[in-house]
């Protein structure tokens, strides 16, 4: 079943959350607390469906089920992500690390282990929303960080050796944090809750993912890396590229 949206909603203040889900009792479920928190919600029962309603009314966020017949969550967000960049929370009923890492890859914003209590799920739509509205990072020249490497902030890309490379947001806001405090050691909880939000200040995988992430597309040996350094146990810090030109040593 596609609900049709509220006739009032382009006047109306709540922000909008579609729910993609084949179980009808998972739908009135995660409906249920989102209104109670002020949200506005449309559902959609397959992938399918997901993408038309996406189309149609531009959700704000996207609150969506892996397992899903005919057309799974892997799927829909791939074909999500080539119509729009809208914020995407994965449902799975397996904390498995590889299902998190696909979904991360494919570029879902965050993922939520079944079964969850509705003071998570309303934390963590509450989360990804404030991230994908926090304010843009005053606009900045492109930014050289030697021979090899620069970085455009205006256009969210990194320059390799003349070839541009897009990032996501969040590989932007984590590389924009570290290069923020070239030089020193940014603590792992420190990072998380700067890019990710106070609420993921403990899942370090995160982080290790998107480090990941961020290596493959700037360094050259992303398992021995140049410019983003790992301090076992603390965090991590961006190479002193200011004092390297100086002649100095990070």
């Amino acid at each position: 079943m596609v609900e049709q949206i509220p006739n009032n909603l382009e006047s109306a203040a709540p922000q909008l959350i579609l729910i993609v889900d084949d179980e009808l009792r998972m739908r009135r479920f995660i409906r249920m607390n989102m209104e109670l928190e002020n949200y506005q919600v449309i559902e959609a029962e397959n992938g399918i469906q997901a993408l038309d309603q996406i189309r149609q009314f531009n959700p704000d966020l996207v609150v969506m089920d892996v397992m899903m017949p005919e057309m799974d969550g892997f799927e829909t967000l791939k074909l999500l992500r080539e119509i729009s960049t809208v914020p995407v929370i994965l449902l799975t009923v397996r904390d498995d690390e590889e299902d998190i890492t696909r979904g991360l890859a494919l570029g879902a914003d965050d993922y939520i282990t079944k079964p969850f209590s509705p003071r998570v799920l309303t934390g963590r739509v509450g989360a990804v929303l404030r991230r994908a509205h926090w304010p843009a990072p005053p606009p900045r020249t492109v930014l050289r960080i030697d021979d090899r490497l620069s970085i455009d902030f205006n256009r969210h890309q990194v320059i390799v050796n003349g070839e541009r490379i897009d990032l996501r947001p969040t590989e932007y806001r984590l590389l924009n944090h570290l290069i923020q405090n070239a030089g020193w050691v940014v603590p792992h909880d420190t990072l998380l809750a700067k890019v990710w939000g106070y609420e993921y200040r403990d899942e370090t995988h995160y982080l290790r993912l998107y480090i990941n992430y961020l290596r493959k597309k700037i360094e050259e040996d992303p398992a021995n890396p140049r410019y983003i350094l790992t301090e076992r146990g603390v965090g991590y810090r961006f190479v002193d590229f200011k004092k390297e030109a100086a002649g100095g040593v990070a």
